[in-house]
């Protein structure tokens, strides 16, 4: 790779994310909220311009204009090589006035397949192919660019709201150094998120789904809040996460880690976990936190892959 001279100004870094992970994901809606931050976005960009895009940004950099770029690279790029991307990012790592990230957008199987299909949409590896068989093949040939990823979105119970206000806290430049915090809720018999750091199970609390008057409702609603916050052990509980989290965030920040998502389980998703969800993500707001909150089990208003 042949570097061009730049004139980057003395301290400066250019801020480069490259956007990538599984078709379906909701990789193409990612950039589009990027851009709506002031990020440059490009998509589907060949891995062989990469460098010449990163030299282009370097050299228009002005002394009080710092430009970031969101840049979308996956298997619709012609010829693409999973090792060749991690070629190019490793030459790029090793230059100086670049700050780059992978941030990789996964997603499970079924709600790929489900994405597919709502859709219409054509998988990038259809040859004839099952959807499943596209899927199991992309993912292979991802799997080492996701083992480099600095950021891994799971955005199987996400919809295109919830996506949008977790990358505006991570990546909203205003925010400058400050950890986001996600907090979720989510239901153990479809799974834990995995891109969960902490992960905590409400189960033992009394559960509204055996209230036929609340069995309908969601922890968004007064009377599930009502009914489990007259657990007598739900304060008691309260007080011991949030005394844990508060104890871990700085240790957290001090390491250098600048997102954490939080989330609380229970059987159905859509009560306990819900409710607790909600009241640990504003405790966190009120000490001064960006916490954001969104319900994996609750209904999803739009598809990712609509965007």
């Amino acid at each position: 790779m042949n570097e061009i001279k730049t004139n980057t100004p003395p301290g400066k870094t250019l801020e480069l994310y490259l956007i990538t992970g599984l078709s379906g994901a909701g990789k193409s809606s990612a950039l589009k909220i990027l851009e709506d931050l002031n990020y440059e976005a490009i998509d589907n960009l060949p891995v062989s311009l990469l460098p010449n895009v990163v030299d282009m940004a370097l050299s228009d950099m002005q002394s009080d204009v710092l430009p970031a770029l969101a840049i979308g690279i996956d298997v619709r790029t012609r010829n693409f090589q999973a090792d060749m991307v991690l070629e190019n990012l490793t030459e790029l790592r090793a230059r100086p006035y670049i700050s780059l990230k992978i941030i990789y957008f996964d997603s499970s199987n079924e709600v790929l397949a489900r994405r597919f299909t709502e859709t219409r949409r054509k998988h990038p590896l259809d040859q004839d192919s099952q959807i499943m068989d596209c899927i199991a093949r992309e993912r292979k040939l991802m799997s080492i660019v996701r083992d480099e990823a600095d950021f891994i979105y799971d955005t199987s119970g996400m919809d295109i709201q919830e996506l949008r206000q977790t990358l505006t806290h991570q990546f909203e430049r205003e925010h400058g150094g400050d950890m986001s915090i996600m907090v979720s809720s989510f239901a153990y018999p479809r799974g834990l998120p995995r891109d969960a750091d902490l992960v905590f199970d409400v189960r033992f609390l009394r559960n509204p789904h055996y209230v036929e008057s609340l069995k309908s409702l969601t922890g968004m609603d007064p009377e599930i809040q009502d009914y489990v916050s007259g657990d007598e052990r739900f304060a008691e509980f309260c007080a011991h996460i949030t005394d844990l989290i508060f104890f871990a965030l700085p240790e957290y920040k001090e390491e250098g880690k600048s997102y954490l998502k939080i989330a609380f389980g229970c059987t159905g998703g859509r009560h306990r976990s819900v409710f607790i969800a909600e009241k640990i993500a504003q405790m966190l707001n009120e000490r001064g936190f960006a916490a954001n909150v969104g319900h994996r089990e609750l209904p999803i208003k739009k598809n990712l892959a609509q965007e």
